[in-house]
């Protein structure tokens, strides 16, 4: 008897009748003998309706009401699934997040999880009852509603695995696993059969939505075994994700991940001088606003040009937090663009095979692909490049790196 963690997204339980087609697949799982706990979503497109609610209401809607509100459509989606489960003869109950007890900080709107009481959710398993939990939720020492962030259903669903011991979190996606690319950018992307972690936690970071960054880094970090799978067919094993590198070491690059929710920001002319970089993002990072590429460039005037990237939705806090500190530093100007991509080229094989950086540029010169910024890591190249190249750019790649053959 194996203990199961499945996790749903939205699109999976968007209607009554996938619900139902879901507690069959549970059963299925109980029946064979597995104890089983179903971390779901809310219905697809419940989310930006109860968002779309609160701007109506407000144009700063405060977090900590913003997180009551949107929890609520995971509320809805596991008291549905309970009653399909107990409708065909399986016993099931539903938690909340804090009806569990997964205890996180207080940072509305994109809360860490700090710990989970498993003590209820293992005693209806032992009951042999299937535990629906509340995706994406939990609760701050103070016994209020946080959310994880977009996506937070799938750390909700490794975290409950890494809690419980899980033989397996498997996540159920309206895909059949992860692909060499976003299949509707590039038709020809191919579905891989295993990837590392390491892998999967670099696609993630960068944009490929098949999994939350946070879910890959819980699973790493306690040995979770995670499975992408289709909710809509049955049959096919995914893809793996796993530790071993053995069988993908051949290849160069495993995938091209890619992300539309980038923008720029350049402070000009800051007076170059021990600490400015700190000065810059130090209230950047104060306004809990995550940097991700950073360059610096000096001029002759011993003055400096400062240029980072921020997620789109930060743009113009950012920008106006940015305003204040040239002023305060007496830079020159202020300059953004928030019509940029990032495209990443990912891959363990990086490691022992050169010339990668160089065969990408190449390509996308070829392409007459403007590069505005670069960044690297040990098994990662990542460029920003204007977004109206963004299609052409990763065929392109996927081309040059042969990832369309099998």
């Amino acid at each position: 008897m194996a203990l199961i963690v499945q996790k749903y997204g939205g699109t999976s339980v968007g209607t009554v009748e996938r619900i139902q087609n879901v507690a069959n697949r549970v059963k299925k799982s109980r029946d064979a003998g597995d104890q089983v706990v179903v971390v779901v979503s809310a219905m697809s497109g419940e989310t930006n309706r109860l968002i779309g609610l609160a701007n109506d209401i407000s144009s700063a809607p405060n977090p900590r009401e913003m997180d009551v509100l949107v929890t609520t459509g995971e509320q809805v989606t596991i008291a549905l699934l309970s009653m399909a489960l107990q409708e065909i003869g399986c016993d099931a109950r539903s938690y909340t997040g804090g009806q569990v007890h997964i205890l996180t900080d207080n940072a509305h709107g994109k809360a860490r999880i700090t710990d989970i009481d498993d003590a209820r959710v293992r005693a209806d398993l032992d009951a042999g009852r299937v535990v629906v939990v509340a995706g994406f939720q939990g609760v701050d020492e103070d016994r209020n509603i946080t959310t994880l962030g977009r996506g937070g259903s799938d750390t909700t669903a490794v975290a409950m695995a890494a809690a419980l011991k899980a033989d397996e979190c498997q996540i159920f996606t309206d895909v059949d696993g992860v692909y060499t690319t976003d299949p509707r950018v590039e038709p020809k992307a191919r579905k891989l059969d295993r990837i590392t972690f390491e892998e999967m936690l670099e696609m993630a970071s960068l944009g490929s939505k098949v999994l939350q960054i946070r879910s890959v880094e819980f699973a790493g970090k306690y040995n979770v075994p995670l499975r992408v799978l289709s909710s809509f067919e049955d049959g096919g094993e995914g893809t793996l994700i796993t530790f071993e590198e053995d069988g993908v070491e051949a290849a160069k690059i495993s995938g091209i991940a890619f992300n539309r929710d980038e923008a720029k920001l350049t402070i000009r002319g800051v007076p170059d001088q021990p600490g400015v970089a700190y000065k810059i993002l130090g209230s950047i990072g104060a306004a809990n606003i995550e940097v991700d590429m950073i360059v610096q460039n000096i001029s002759n005037d011993d003055t400096t040009d400062f240029t980072f990237t921020v997620n789109r939705g930060e743009y113009k806090k950012a920008h106006k937090i940015l305003t204040e500190t040239a002023n305060t530093l007496g830079a020159r100007e202020v300059v953004g663009d928030d019509a940029i991509v990032k495209v990443s080229l990912v891959g363990v094989g990086m490691r022992s095979h050169a010339g990668i950086a160089s065969q990408m540029f190449e390509c996308l010169s070829k392409e007459n692909i403007n590069i505005q910024m670069i960044s690297t890591s040990e098994i990662k190249i990542s460029v920003v490049i204007d977004e109206k190249y963004l299609e052409l750019g990763v065929r392109a790649l996927h081309k040059a790196f042969g990832l369309d053959e099998a």
